[in-house]
């Protein structure tokens, strides 16, 4: 497994909900006014829906502007730990997130699912 991230990169999952519709801007003023945090660290935050389980959107300053990422899974959701306060962010290591972005329990990384046919 590669990992996506240049060193020193910090991996933010953002525990509670977020509408799915925001972009690059409203992504942004979550982690400043939801999150507390700086959303121009160079660090990584990733967002997904209540209802939209099979869908994550990624945040990242790489110090000239944000890019932003989405990943829909065709099999399968993301699975994200529980929480009650929409503030609580949870720490991943750059494996720990390429398995989540693989649509792999990231707790549990032997347990893979590989489709049957294509199409």
């Amino acid at each position: 497994m590669t990992t996506l991230l240049p060193p020193n990169v910090k991996v933010h999952l953002a525990l509670g909900y977020i509408d799915m519709r925001k972009g690059i801007d409203g992504l942004a003023m979550l982690v400043q006014g939801v999150l507390h945090q700086d959303p121009f660290t160079g660090h990584l935050f990733v967002f997904r829906g209540r209802t939209r389980t099979n869908l994550i959107k990624l945040i990242f300053w790489d110090g000239s502007g944000f890019c932003l990422f989405t990943k829909r899974l065709e099999h399968g959701v993301f699975l994200w730990p529980p929480s009650v306060k929409p503030e609580e962010t949870l720490s991943l290591t750059s494996a720990q997130l390429s398995l989540l972005i693989e649509g792999v329990d990231w707790r549990a990384p032997e347990q893979r699912w590989r489709p049957t046919i294509a199409g």
